[in-house]
Order: C-alpha cells, then sequence, then structure tokens
C-alpha cells in the first residue's frame, strides 16, 4: 500500500469500453495539470514543477447508479479482470512522465486517508 507527501490522490474508475488511449490521455493529464498555487496563490503551477507525486487508487465505485432504489447498483464498472489491468497502464504511463507513483491494493478493502490542501476536487474524463 503507498503513501504520498505532496500531491494528487487519483481516484481511477473503470467503465465497460475503457481503453489504454483514453488511460494514456488522463495520465497526460494529471502530469500536465496546473493545480498547485504560485507565488502569487494562484493556481498554476504542474504536478512535476510542485513537486508533485501521485497515489494511484482503484474506484469501481465511482461508477455506481444509486438513481433507483436503496442500493446502488455497479453494473457500468468494468469487471476487476478488465480494470485491473488498465489501472495499472494508468500508472505506469503517469510514471513515464516522470511522476512518482504509489498505488493502493487492487481489489483490497482499504483505509484511505486524504489531506487537502483547500478543497480542490477535479473529475476528469474522456
Amino acid at each position: 500500500m503507498g503513501a504520498i507527501g505532496q500531491g494528487v490522490a487519483v481516484l481511477v474508475g473503470v467503465t465497460h469500453g475503457d481503453t489504454e488511449e483514453e488511460a494514456d490521455w488522463l495520465a497526460r493529464k494529471i502530469a500536465g495539470l496546473r493545480i498547485f498555487e504560485d507565488q502569487e496563490g494562484k493556481m498554476n503551477v504542474g504536478l512535476l514543477d510542485a513537486g508533485g507525486e501521485a497515489l494511484v487508487v482503484s474506484q469501481f465505485t465511482l461508477y455506481a447508479d444509486a438513481s433507483k432504489g436503496r442500493r446502488p447498483s455497479f453494473v457500468d464498472a468494468a469487471p476487476p479482470e478488465t480494470a485491473e489491468p488498465l489501472v495499472e497502464h494508468f500508472a505506469d504511463a503517469l510514471r513515464g512522465y516522470r511522476v512518482p507513483v504509489e498505488e493502493g491494493v487492487f481489489g483490497a478493502m482499504m483505509t484511505v486517508e486524504i489531506h487537502n490542501d483547500g478543497p480542490v476536487t477535479i473529475m476528469l474524463e474522456r
């Protein structure tokens, strides 16, 4: 199980039809996303320039559908045999941009502790 200092916690949901091309796009986007503060307090510094790291955690519950009934449906989440290699591909692609990456344990019950510097949560989809 991984831990990082300053950086980003990336909760990765995989759905049916997601591809390595989309995982590569996401890695490139996150590596270059200017979400850290500069000297003037503006979000203007990228992950690498900030000396940041990434914690990648597979999160199938991002595809929960709770629109009907009281129990969420997870039919939109890709099965583990599809999702796990794609999450690993994403983490490796992020490493390819020289981002230090730690990972959660796929399919494990984990306690994930996140400390935000400001309330910044960004959803990326392609």
